[in-house]
C-alpha cells in the first residue's frame, strides 16, 4: 500500500444509525465533508471511500480501476474473504477482455425485450405464491412464503436449476453472503454449490434443456468449471438481490401510508416508484470494491496505483445535487440516475430482470393485500446488518 497520509480515523463498514433505511451517518458526512476521503478497514490498512454520485459513476466507468480481489490494494471488509482461497474469478470479479467475452456469452438472455416475455409467467408464479401464503391464514412471514420464493423460482427456471434444491443453494448462498462467517465456512458452502452445479452442467451435456446452463455447455467455449462458477454467480445474484429488495420496498412503503397509497390509487406509478426505491434502499450498503492500477484523480484526490476504493452506492443514491431531498422517499421522483446497480462495465447484468420482478410483485401485493400491516412492532424487525446484501431476516406480516 503506498498511501502515506495520516492514519484515517473513519472506519469501513461504520455502524448504523437511527433509521434502519439510512447509510451509516458517518458515511454521510463524509460525503458532505470530503466526498473522496481515508477510511481504516478491519486489519488496519487504509483504502479510499468513494461517497458522491459523480465520483462513483466516474470510478465504475474508469477501467483503471480494476474488480479483480487479486490485484494490490484490493480492499475486504472481512479477514474470512481476504483469506480465501483465489480461484478462478467470476464475472464480477474479471476486467476486461476476459469480463465482456462472458458478459456477451449471457447478454441476450437478461435484454430488456427478453425479460418482458417472461411477465406473465412471473405474475403466474406471483399469484400462486399469494395464494398459499393467504390461504385461511391471515399473517405470514412476507419473506419467507413471498419475497425470497419469486426471484428463488425464476432464476432456478432461467438456469435449469431444479427448485425442489432451494433449500441446499438458499443456506448455503446465506453462508456466503454472511460477513461473520469464517473461512471455512466460506470455502465450504462455495464448494458445495460448485459441486452441485458441475453436476448439474454435466447432466445437461446429455440431456440438454433450454437453461442457461445447458445453452452454456452447448456452445462450447467454457469449461465445465467455468461454467458451474457462471451458474453459482447468477443463481445467488438472482435470488438474494431481489428477495430482499421486495420486502424492504414493501417494509418502507409501509412505513410510509402517504406513498403507499399513491401507488394504490394509481398502479401505473409502480413502475417509477420501483427506481425511487431501488434509489432509496440501495442494498449493497457495504460498497463496491476496486484497487486503481494507475495513478488517478478523482474528486481532487490523488488515488495511486495500488490502493483500494470503495465505492457507495447507498451514499451516491442519496447525493442531494443529483436528487434533492435525497433522504426522502418520494414514489413521483425521476430516480432513473440511480447506481443501485452499478455502474460502467460492470452494471448489473440482470437488472431488467430484477426490475420485472419488482414491478410484478408489489403490484400483486399491494393490489390483492389491501389491509397490509405489519404483525410486529418495527422495533422488532431484525434488520440484515450481518450480510453483504442488506434486507431483512424476516418480514411478519397480518391483512
Amino acid at each position: 500500500m503506498t498511501v502515506t497520509e495520516h492514519t484515517p480515523q473513519l472506519t469501513a463498514p461504520a455502524s448504523r444509525g437511527g433509521c434502519p433505511f439510512d447509510p451509516p451517518p458517518a458515511y454521510e458526512r463524509a460525503r458532505e465533508e470530503s466526498p473522496v476521503t481515508r477510511v481504516r478497514l478491519w486489519d488496519g490498512s487504509p483504502c479510499w471511500l468513494i461517497t458522491r454520485h459523480e465520483d462513483v459513476r466516474t470510478v465504475l466507468g474508469d477501467p483503471r480501476f480494476s474488480a479483480d480481489a487479486t490485484r494490490p490494494g484490493f480492499p475486504f471488509l472481512t479477514a474470512a474473504r481476504k483469506s480465501l482461497p483465489k480461484g478462478r474469478p467470476s464475472l464480477i470479479g474479471m476486467d476486461d477482455p476476459g469480463h465482456a467475452v462472458l458478459r456477451r456469452m449471457l447478454t441476450a438472455d437478461f435484454m430488456v425485450k427478453k425479460v418482458e416475455t417472461l411477465r406473465p409467467e412471473v405474475r403466474r408464479i406471483t399469484d400462486d405464491l399469494l395464494d398459499r401464503m393467504t390461504a385461511g391464514s391471515h399473517t405470514a412471514d412476507l419473506v419467507r412464503e413471498f419475497a425470497l420464493p419469486l426471484p428463488s423460482l425464476v432464476i432456478c427456471r432461467l438456469l435449469g436449476v431444479d427448485y425442489e434444491d432451494h433449500g441446499f443453494f438458499q443456506d448455503h448462498s446465506a453462508v456466503l453472503l454472511d460477513s461473520r462467517s469464517t473461512p471455512e465456512q466460506l470455502v465450504n458452502s462455495r464448494d458445495e454449490l460448485l459441486r452441485y452445479l458441475t453436476d448439474l452442467a454435466r447432466r445437461k451435456e446429455s440431456r440438454p434443456d433450454d437453461g442457461i446452463i445447458s445453452r452454456l455447455m452447448e456452445r462450447g467455449e467454457l469449461g465445465v468449471d467455468e461454467v458451474a462458477g457462471t451458474g453459482l454467480l447468477l443463481l445467488i445474484a438472482g435470488h438474494e438481490t431481489t428477495a430482499n429488495m421486495t420486502a424492504l420496498s414493501v417494509l418502507a412503503l409501509l412505513r410510509r401510508p402517504d406513498q403507499l397509497a399513491l401507488l394504490r390509487d394509481d398502479p401505473a406509478r409502480i413502475k417509477g416508484a420501483v427506481e425511487e426505491l431501488l434509489r432509496y434502499l440501495s442494498i449493497v450498503h457495504n460498497g463496491l470494491g476496486r484497487a486503481a492500477t494507475e495513478d488517478v484523480t478523482v474528486g481532487g484526490r490523488t488515488i495511486r496505483a495500488g490502493e483500494g476504493v470503495l465505492c457507495l452506492l447507498n451514499t451516491a443514491n442519496r447525493d442531494e445535487e443529483v436528487f434533492p431531498s435525497g433522504a426522502d422517499l418520494d414514489v413521483e421522483r425521476d430516480a432513473r440516475r440511480h447506481v443501485a446497480f452499478g455502474f460502467g462495465v460492470h452494471q448489473c447484468l440482470g437488472q431488467p430482470l430484477a426490475r420485472l420482478e419488482l414491478q410484478v410483485a408489489l403490484d400483486a401485493v399491494l393490489r390483492r393485500l389491501p389491509g397490509l400491516r405489519l404483525a410486529v412492532p418495527f422495533e422488532d424487525i431484525e434488520f440484515r446488518t450481518d450480510m453483504i446484501v442488506y434486507g431483512v431476516h424476516g418480514l411478519p406480516v397480518a391483512w
